[in-house]
């Protein structure tokens, strides 16, 4: 099965088996209420009062909408303040197509109404998004989408998500978001060339927030969500920014930047207003792709195709003489043969696809105006909607196929590896949960940038045993082989094997340690080339920074950590012989913007080691580890848990737990 996070191996010594149970409980959300509410007409209300009876009580207010990012934001968690910060009530969004209701706790709430969606989109990052209502009426409708949150922002002057978070703290904020619709007129200024892409003439009609037509279907509104990388980030002095890209670029880079400080002062004006005076690129608007987002409308027509075939019960043969596969080379080293078995495991099981979202284009050169290879990914969900996979690949659009042919296909990277890089931050805990007091010279936390070059097929065996990575400073970093997954760090150039851990240490590049790394090696949207040769020919691969790496790491709470821990209730390396249960509802709670990926357990001795992980799916906050015995003639002497997540850039906070002895 593909997985979200790598699933290590053993060490030197023979593998001992570790296999984890996972429990998903309450999902991402728990179910609200729904429905509307009943009124009374004007004549029966004056009869009642001319006849003394007592007035018809108020009708119930229904809010309704649908969370996406281009695909349904399914089983996102729906929460309500009003403008003093009172709390409305929640619900969640259907899994198949990310539609909510609720009916609110309030019949006379302060407006406007502050909206936020919390959940995990189709590529497994976690999402925490935002809208408004200006006016409660008895039926209201708040879609939650980047663009809607990116209009709270501007209007905001700041991150949405810490404000909702405290909002009874800040009502003067609160307050502002009465600018929404503004922020949301000025922000159409800065995406017209997807607005003319969609062949949408008249910008005054797309609302951004109320919208009750609007579906997560590839309909022209979704695309116009589904086209653009919106992200709410920081500049070089700390200032708050929103980012806006075209997603089908082949880089990371924003095109738009607009100072959200400076656009909520601007927005606030009476009369005069010039939000442009906010934007502070040299690029106003972003690029326009005519030639393939309006073709993404049929998109879906792709998984539909492969649910057609699951559904049949269809063997992994069959899957591989199907058309649909009969363009596919490969993708990360994951040929034909590999993507038909793949499909065939989900075909035994009855799981399914859900609609694509668009993640990036695979090109490895810009095409001004198009894209020849689009990143997507998918939900894979069981018959009662549990997600049980994250399945990604690379697709392509043919104006004119042949009969029978869909205009999209199947055809994957090209690439023979898996070449990524990852900002990522660790923090060490003591076996109580305390973090553990800093060292020389790395601190604690500590940060650096994962190396994740491949080196093993989907089977297990060795294909790559050494490569160089160039920083975008320029120096290059050696690799070798250590019986793991992916390429290890290596002292030695030239090295085809070295000693691994097991641990971040195989693959983090850290500043602290490493003088060869700099500012422009840890922002977002640096430039990585890995080098090798395979098959007697060099081949280069490429891999772009996704977020801006924290220089000594984050607040210790926002790194995960396990209900329960505590000086009387440590963590021992005894409890895994009995079996020991982990939970992370709290920490999960707390950071919603977090999604906790895999959970990872390292035994060791004075010379080997044995690690293994195991990937957590979206809606868990829990796993089992079953009883595991030591091994009598290499006793284990020490323990490490190491728990890994994720944020909405891909950016990893990784906790360690040194169990007692």
């Amino acid at each position: 099965m593909s997985q979200a996070f790598p699933s290590f191996r053993s060490g030197r010594l023979a593998p001992w088996a570790l296999v984890v149970a996972v429990t998903a409980i309450s999902g991402l959300g728990a179910c609200g209420g729904g429905g509307g509410g009943g009124s009374t007409s004007n004549s029966a209300a004056a009869s009642g009062a001319a006849s003394g009876a007592a007035s018809a009580p108020a009708p119930d207010l229904v809010l309704s909408g649908v969370a996406a990012v281009g695909a349904p934001l399914g089983n996102a968690q729906i929460s309500v303040v009003d403008a003093k910060g009172k709390a409305l009530g929640t619900t969640s969004a259907r899994g198949v197509d990310g539609f909510y209701s609720l009916v609110l706790s309030s019949k006379t709430p302060t407006a406007p109404l502050f909206v936020q969606a919390r959940g995990v989109d189709a590529a497994g990052n976690p999402q925490v998004l935002h809208s408004i209502v200006a006016t409660p009426v008895a039926a209201m409708v708040a879609n939650i989408t980047p663009l809607s949150d990116a209009a709270v922002a501007l209007a905001l002057g700041t991150d949405p998500r810490p404000v909702f978070n405290a909002a009874a703290d800040n009502l003067t904020l609160l307050a502002s978001l009465g600018q929404a619709k503004a922020a949301g007129e000025f922000l159409k200024t800065l995406i017209k060339n997807q607005l003319s892409d969609l062949k949408i003439t008249d910008a005054t009609k797309v609302d951004l927030f109320g919208d009750a037509a609007f579906a997560a279907n590839k309909g022209s509104g979704d695309l116009l969500v589904e086209g653009l990388r919106i992200v709410l980030g920081k500049g070089s002095k700390g200032e708050q920014q929103l980012q806006l890209g075209a997603k089908l670029l082949n880089h990371l880079a924003p095109e738009v930047i607009v100072d959200l400080a400076t656009a909520k002062t601007e927005l606030a004006k009476a009369t005069g207003a010039t939000p442009a005076n906010a934007i502070t690129s040299t690029v106003k608007v972003t690029s326009s792709f005519a030639a393939l987002l309006p073709n993404m409308n049929v998109l879906d027509d792709l998984g539909a195709a492969i649910n057609r075939l699951i559904a049949q019960g269809s063997a992994a043969s069959t899957l591989a003489a199907s058309p649909l596969l009969a363009n596919y080379v490969r993708h990360n080293g994951r040929q034909p043969s590999d993507l038909a078995e793949l499909l065939g495991t989900y075909a035994a099981r009855n799981w399914q696809l859900g609609r694509f979202l668009v993640t990036g284009c695979a090109d490895d050169k810009a095409i001004t105006g198009n894209c020849t290879r689009v990143q997507v990914a998918a939900l894979v969900t069981d018959s009662s909607g549990a997600v049980t996979d994250l399945f990604n690949d690379v697709v392509s659009y043919t104006a004119k196929p042949a009969a029978g042919v869909l205009n999209w296909g199947l055809v994957g990277n090209g690439k023979k590896f898996d070449f990524s890089v990852r900002s990522t931050s660790w923090l060490a805990r003591a076996a109580d949960g305390t973090p553990l007091s800093p060292t020389a010279p790395s601190g604690n936390p500590s940060a650096g940038v994962q190396l994740l070059l491949q080196s093993q097929d989907s089977q297990g065996n060795p294909q790559l045993d050494s490569a160089t990575v160039q920083t975008p400073s320029g120096f290059s970093i050696a690799l070798a082989g250590c019986g793991q997954p992916r390429l290890c760090i290596s002292a030695a150039t030239g090295a085809t094997s070295v000693s691994a851990t097991g641990t971040l240490g195989d693959t983090l590049l850290q500043p602290a340690t490493v003088g060869w790394v700099g500012g422009a090696d840890t922002v977002r949207n640096a430039r990585y080339q890995a080098s090798y040769n395979i098959d007697g020919a060099a081949e280069t691969r490429v891999a772009l920074l996704g977020g801006d790496l924290a220089a000594n790491g984050s607040s210790p709470a926002r790194y995960p950590s396990l209900d329960g821990v505590s000086a009387t209730a440590p963590l021992a390396r005894a409890a895994l012989a009995a079996g020991l249960q982990l939970t992370w509802a709290n920490w999960a709670a707390a950071n919603p913007e977090l999604r906790l990926g895999s959970v990872q357990v390292v035994l060791r001795n004075d010379t080997v080691y044995a690690s293994s992980e195991v990937p957590v799916l979206p809606g868990v906050n829990r796993v089992t580890l079953p009883a595991m015995v030591d091994d009598a003639a290499m006793p284990w002497t020490s323990a490490e848990l190491w728990l890994h997540s994720q944020d909405t850039l891909g950016r990893r906070l990784v906790t360690r737990y040194d169990l007692k002895p």
